[in-house]
């Protein structure tokens, strides 16, 4: 407890080991789990006098309501709410009618962060990673793992960092030069948009291709090429500016751009903005950029 750089959570319905628990790392202020009807008087009183967190359980919904009322008028405001439901479809069913009895009922005893057990609830870890999933997304405040094993928690990170996203602001990344597999000043040069998504797969074909190559992205508001170029945000004259601005005539011999297959109209102007580059129109359809990168 000491030397960890994580939160704790001490598990025990034995008042006894609890506070034996708290004695040895109360300093860390851990969660105190759980609070249950047979001993919530206790346990209220305990975290109190320690000012920790504390886990409030029942076995429904609506058995939470008694139990949360009563240790908040105690003066406890750190709570978290588990409605003890250990079945899939029945755990996923609480967390919405937790969530709809605070925000449509305007219910402040079911209006805590809720915490939820995966790990208590699947045989194997594939099963209790889709669980997991299911709470990030409705509605879980903590998820409770049994393994932080990374083919497990990647995908769950990833899940939570775009759900909670703005819908209204495209997933982008930032404009500059991305290195791809240790280029020279030999290696090709190519250019996209600063949609994620066009990133990523682009990124990733070329990557796969093995081919040392030199990716400008383009900064389009977080539109895809087609989109961006309607758009006049992929426009030649924009493109040609981008690349002087760049800096990538600093680090490359081979005058040689290469522009997105859907942007093709462009390429007489970026050539006008480019003088002594030679302007090459690449492929339609980013999974036919490995071949077309290792026949160049």
């Amino acid at each position: 407890a000491e030397t960890s750089e994580f939160n704790l959570a001490l598990m025990t319905e034995d008042v006894g080991i609890m506070k034996a628990g708290i004695e040895a790392c109360g300093f860390k202020r851990p969660l105190m789990y759980a609070a249950t009807e047979a001993n919530a008087d206790e346990y209220g009183a305990l975290a109190k006098e320690n000012n920790l967190p504390l886990a409030v359980k029942a076995d429904s919904v609506e058995g939470l309501i008694p139990l949360v009322e009563k240790l908040t008028a105690a003066g406890l405001k750190d709570l978290v709410i588990d409605p003890g439901s250990r079945e899939i479809k029945q755990a996923h069913q609480d967390q919405i009618a937790l969530r709809r009895a605070a925000l449509k009922d305007a219910n402040r005893a079911l209006g805590f962060p809720t915490i939820t057990f995966p790990c208590e609830m699947a045989s194997n870890l594939d099963m209790e990673t889709l669980i997991a999933g299911t709470f990030v997304a409705k509605y879980g405040g903590i998820v409770v793992l049994s393994d932080f094993s990374g083919e497990s928690l990647f995908p769950l990170l990833l899940e939570r960092l775009n759900i909670y996203t703005d819908p209204q602001r495209p997933m982008t990344v930032t404009e500059g030069i991305y290195e791809i597999n240790n280029p020279d000043e030999n290696s090709p040069v190519m250019v996209t948009t600063n949609f994620a998504l066009t990133y990523f797969i682009v990124s990733g074909e070329v990557e796969g291709s093995r081919v040392p190559s030199w990716l400008l992205i383009k900064d389009s508001e977080g539109l895809s090429v087609m989109t961006a170029w309607a758009a006049g945000k992929f426009a030649g004259d924009d493109v040609g500016m981008f690349v002087k601005k760049s800096g990538i005539a600093d680090k490359v011999k081979n005058q040689e751009l290469i522009i997105p297959g859907y942007a093709a109209a462009i390429a007489g102007d970026v050539e006008e903005e480019l003088p002594g580059w030679k302007i090459t129109v690449g492929p339609r359809e980013a999974a036919h950029l490995s071949g077309f990168l290792k026949a160049k």
